[in-house]
């Protein structure tokens, strides 16, 4: 009996296969908001922006993956995506500067959401790797690791400061980058 009672709670503490997966929950510098996403299927996301007293504003998209980083701003209306782990880009840019760089680094790693207006800008890898460190960047089959600190590159990892920024340093390491919501 105690052994069936025992399997039973294994069971139902167990996540299904193919169910939900949610990022890591951040909190706003202020400690007022959090954020995370949730994948609840492939394709069906819910990004949450939440207060003590419960959710303040949702969005129902895949802005991300739960591997993602989130970052909210103080006022929660706002949120940056950082992807560590961010597929190979396939095509030149069309930015002349970035035209020299080859076309896997065109890729976005971090995008800026807002509560009302969605998606408001997005930052691409040559924006903070410089042409000099691409060759530290770490490929792979079809994905690029690129932050220091997270996947197993050696460094610090990307932080929210009391000034609610976010800072982060790329392979590299030469030069701390800053977001700003």
């Amino acid at each position: 009996m105690l052994r069936s009672v025992l399997v039973l709670v294994l069971l139902v503490s167990l996540p299904s296969l193919g169910g939900e997966r949610s990022s890591r929950v951040r909190v706003s510098a202020n400690g007022v908001y959090s954020v995370r996403l949730t994948e609840k299927a492939s394709e069906k996301c819910t990004l949450e922006v939440s207060k003590e007293s419960g959710p303040v504003w949702t969005l129902d998209a895949c802005v991300g993956t739960p591997d993602d980083l989130y970052f909210v701003s103080d006022d929660g209306r706002r949120v940056w995506v950082l992807k560590p782990l961010v597929e190979k880009g396939r095509k030149r840019s069309k930015v002349k500067k970035y035209r020299k760089y080859p076309a896997w680094a065109n890729t976005v790693v971090a995008v800026l959401y807002d509560r009302e207006a969605g998606k408001v800008k997005e930052r691409r890898l040559p924006e903070f790797v410089g042409r000099r460190e691409l060759s530290e960047v770490q490929q792979l089959t079809g994905h690029l690791k690129w932050l220091e600190g997270l996947l197993g590159v050696p460094g610090k990892g990307p932080r929210l400061t009391d000034a609610g920024r976010i800072e982060f340093e790329t392979v590299g390491g030469r030069k701390t980058h800053e977001l700003t919501f």
